[in-house]
């Protein structure tokens, strides 16, 4: 009876409410959840939760993996627990955002960046709030930083955040992948970009990478720093990383961390880039990036909750 008392008290205790919201931007909407603890009385802190990139939903998930990890809303859940409030939102073109106003061509990350500053005023001028941070997980973590600018958010997070440009990672990634010529000829596209300029003739094995739909985009995109975005943030600011992220290493987060010496470092043992506990099991590595019943890492939703309130 005990046990039985302890679980019902338990359950009741991690109760969330969730509704749908959305919001017009830039001649089209944007949907996503709002979670918000039950049982709670009185003005609540609230996370605007970003997603990563590609075709990454609110949720964390994307048609890009062989299934879904519910990396974000399990985090928005984990939140719930601790008695704060997220919105979390499928970005333009994304799940249930993806209106025909938005096509590929016409995508831009100051695009996503502005729609995040537009959520974050939302949220600031809603009375059930007592204060508005934003998390941005992956790519997510560079349009919080610049987000949270443009909105004056009263705090920032940066979860598995690269600290080079988008262009310098690319390089790196591809130089042990591509046979020298081929290499020759992305290094040439990734120059033509990053100065702004498209490239009409794409090889065949980097077309997936530069096709002509998605370089303006990548044009955009080359042009935002993150070293110098969270070099300029005036409010508190978190870095959370995990020592077993095979996408974005340990490396990024002490580069973020250089350029912001006022900002938090939490390096998070044994967590993947889907915000799992994976350690060195590469099976179970394997395994997070299509299994939702794998739960968050708590001590990701500890720092976090604890750097909120």
């Amino acid at each position: 009876m005990k046990l039985l008392l302890s679980l019902m008290m338990l359950s009741s205790s991690v109760l969330a409410a969730s509704r749908p919201v959305s919001l017009d931007v830039g001649g089209g909407t944007v949907y996503g959840t709002e979670l918000t603890p039950d049982g709670v009385s009185g003005k609540v802190p609230v996370v605007l939760l970003h997603s990563g990139s590609g075709p990454t939903d609110r949720d964390g998930n994307s048609n890009l993996l062989p299934g879904p990890n519910d990396s974000l809303k399990l985090l928005a859940e984990g939140l719930a627990r601790q008695g704060i409030a997220s919105v979390r939102y499928d970005k333009r073109a994304i799940g249930s955002s993806a209106l025909p106003v938005w096509k590929e061509e016409n995508l831009r990350l100051d695009d996503y960046v502005g729609d995040a500053a537009a959520w974050l005023r939302k949220l600031r001028a809603d009375p059930r709030f007592s204060r508005v941070v934003m998390a941005g997980h992956s790519e997510g973590a560079q349009i919080a930083s610049e987000a949270c600018a443009q909105a004056a958010s009263d705090a920032c997070v940066l979860i598995a955040g690269t600290g080079r440009t988008m262009d310098e990672i690319l390089r790196e990634q591809l130089k042990d992948k591509l046979p020298p010529a081929l290499m020759g000829e992305s290094d040439e596209i990734l120059t033509s970009l990053k100065a702004g300029k498209t490239v009409d003739r794409v090889p065949p094995p980097l077309m997936a990478l530069y096709r002509p739909d998605v370089q303006p985009y990548l044009i955009s995109a080359f042009q935002h720093d993150p070293r110098k975005a969270i070099a300029a943030l005036k409010m508190p600011v978190l870095i959370l990383q995990g020592t077993s992220d095979i996408q974005v290493p340990q490396d990024e987060a002490k580069l973020l961390s250089a350029a912001a010496p006022q900002a938090r470092l939490v390096i998070v043992q044994g967590m993947n880039h889907l915000l799992k506990i994976v350690g060195d099991d590469q099976a179970l590595q394997q395994k997070s990036y299509a299994s939702p019943d794998l739960p968050v890492a708590p001590q990701l939703i500890d720092a976090l909750a604890g750097f909120v309130k």
